[in-house]
């Protein structure tokens, strides 16, 4: 017996989502939810026992003030971001524009992201370093003293964060200029028969034809700043006196260096469950009414 074209439609729609279901279904919601049921649990990540403890890994986390104050060190990493997205829109700009060898810096700002971040870590390990370090020669070439930027407790953050604007920018610029380029170039024309200046055509046409790839950009940075480990980890381990330990990494340890996954655990919920209110109170600020 033929199918009909509608049941011939519906078959076809469901191979094709078939595969992509499964998938999200094995490596995104069973492991969340294998990790909600993992934080109600003392667990040492080797034995097959998992003892049930309800809620006392939550209890611990939230009568722990350091676990807390751990996320004031991420907060130069989102000030970096959003410094890092300012840049971005401008160079996306003025690379949108008709530019002599705009596709070279293009090229230039782009090519950072796609390095290894373990490598851009070491990289500027090098530049950072107090002794033989290039940023510090080019200060005593003006006569300033060597400054420990990783070793001081008030500005190893700003410095660690630093490298991510410089990582990271050439993506946020890119998103940006593929937007720029799909806005209708009839609305610019308008413009310029209104005789309308640039910041006009900027403030009135670019920035609310962009508003959703912002905001995806500034969804991004948030994440990323909630979620560093790869800088700090290599670069300091933590310090000086823990004053680069990031709450991923904090969670690591307690996962594989104490071995206690049912607490790292629920530090991973609790994570989430922060990611999820920041982005929500993200999407109120920048996403605004639905026009």
């Amino acid at each position: 017996m033929e199918m009909s074209y509608q049941q011939q439609k519906i078959t076809l729609i469901v191979s094709f989502l078939i595969v992509p279901l499964v998938l999200l279904l094995t490596f995104t919601y069973y492991p969340a939810l294998r990790l909600i049921y993992l934080s109600f649990t003392s667990w040492d990540g080797l034995t097959p026992v998992k003892t049930w403890v309800g809620f006392s890994n939550y209890q611990e986390i939230m009568g722990n003030r350091e676990v807390f104050y751990i996320f004031l060190h991420n907060v130069a990493y989102f000030v970096g971001g959003i410094l890092q997205n300012v840049a971005a829109f401008f160079f996306a700009v003025l690379l949108n524009s008709k530019l002599k060898g705009r596709n070279m810096f293009r090229t230039v700002l782009f090519l950072p992201y796609i390095m290894n971040g373990v490598a851009v870590a070491f990289m500027f390990g090098y530049v950072f370093d107090t002794n033989t370090g290039s940023l510090n020669y080019f200060l005593s070439l003006i006569g300033m003293d060597p400054i420990s930027w990783l070793g001081k407790p008030g500005l190893v953050n700003i410095s660690l964060a630093s490298i991510g604007v410089w990582k990271f920018m050439g993506f946020n610029m890119v998103v940006y200029l593929g937007a720029l380029q799909s806005l209708p170039e009839d609305l610019y024309e308008a413009a310029r028969i209104d005789g309308a200046r640039r910041l006009q055509v900027l403030r009135y046409i670019t920035i609310p034809g962009m508003r959703k790839i912002i905001e995806l950009n500034l969804f991004l940075t948030v994440i990323g700043a909630l979620e560093v480990f790869d800088l700090p980890f290599v670069l300091t381990k933590g310090g000086p006196l823990a004053a680069s330990k990031t709450y991923v990494q904090q969670t690591v340890e307690t996962a594989f260096q104490y071995n206690n996954f049912g607490l790292a655990s629920a530090m991973s919920v609790l994570l989430m469950i922060v990611v999820i209110v920041v982005v929500s109170a993200q999407r109120r600020i920048v996403g605004g009414k639905e026009e």
